[in-house]
């Protein structure tokens, strides 16, 4: 059984035929099925039969299937590894939710690579119901957001308790005023992408007022919708320590009338067969330092040696 072998098993099962998978692999669909053969006959299964409706896995096939996502991932793991090793670096990947990535992780993350010279962090960001699946892919090494419940092979530990505030701007009806929940279902809610998310505390406030969708303005980023808040075009969803500063000078206020306050937590997750040794046990060690907190709340005060912000992806290490 080769990494060319598993590589194109995992091809078909993801894309559901040869075809496709050899498209994406840019080889002949022959060669994809010798390689599916040699597999059938190392584990004397059939491991998939074609359907009018696709392909049918057997059991077997399935199994197969994850295990060879399993062991590609380790196998680019290991190469990335060994790589870093030899240029005596190592790179720690999170994935976090959109709120962390933009209130918490900027603090966090410098406050730890300033601790080491060797060390970068690689940053992205995605809904977090993709979380388990990017950690069993092993696509990322630490996913950072609403605690819950992880799937099995999976350990979580929480990094940060906080809350978030209905807040609206100084000039809008709402403030200093009394509301009700009719009131509110009536306002247009600025909010950030976290909106779009399943799970997470904005998420929840709004389905548990059971704001319509119909009045709700999507942003490109929390500060975005912030901006517009304190304009008074609306109401927003922040958390309590982000906008500290904006409430205590009257910028933002808390509408009077339903709970406006909503507690959560944050729970960095891992492989629970990383090594224990290793920079992500280093990592969640420090996450739950006074010194981490405080940086997540605060930010780091600390010098950034390179930041390199993409769409998705930033890069965080101390390299000048």
């Amino acid at each position: 059984m080769t990494p060319t072998q598993l590589r194109a098993y995992s091809a078909v099962a993801r894309l559901g035929s040869v075809k496709r998978a050899a498209r994406e692999l840019d080889v002949s669909e022959a060669a994809v099925s010798l390689h599916i053969g040699k597999l059938r006959k190392t584990f004397d299964d059939r491991l998939f039969v074609p359907t009018a409706a696709g392909l049918s896995f057997t059991p077997g096939g399935l199994r197969l299937a994850v295990r060879a996502i399993e062991l590609l991932g380790l196998q680019d793991r290991t190469l990335r590894e060994v790589s870093q090793a030899r240029h005596r670096s190592r790179l720690l990947r999170v994935a976090t939710s959109s709120v962390f990535a933009e209130y918490a992780a900027p603090g966090l993350l410098d406050l730890f690579v300033s601790r080491a010279d060797d060390l970068d962090v690689e940053l992205s960001v995605h809904n977090t119901g993709r979380f388990d699946e990017l950690l069993r892919e092993r696509a990322v090494d630490v996913a950072i957001g609403p605690e819950r419940e992880f799937d099995a092979g999976l350990s979580g530990q929480t990094i940060l308790n906080y809350e978030v505030l209905t807040v609206v701007g100084r000039s809008h009806p709402l403030a200093g005023n009394r509301t009700d929940l009719a009131r509110l279902r009536e306002q247009t809610w600025l909010l950030g992408p976290s909106a779009m998310d399943r799970i997470g505390l904005v998420p929840s406030v709004l389905r548990r007022l059971e704001i319509p969708e119909g009045r709700q303005r999507l942003f490109q980023s929390h500060a975005a919708a912030l901006e517009e808040v304190k304009k008074g075009r609306g109401v927003g969803l922040a958390p309590g320590f982000s906008v500290a500063a904006d409430l205590a000078s009257g910028a933002l206020v808390t509408p009077k009338g339903p709970p406006v306050r909503t507690k959560g937590s944050w729970s960095a997750v891992r492989d629970g067969c990383h090594d224990p040794s290793g920079v992500v046990a280093e990592f969640l060690r420090f996450a739950t330092t006074p010194r981490a907190t405080q940086a997540m709340l605060h930010g780091s005060g600390v010098h950034r040696g390179r930041f390199r912000p993409a769409v998705h992806v930033t890069l965080w290490n101390q390299a000048n």
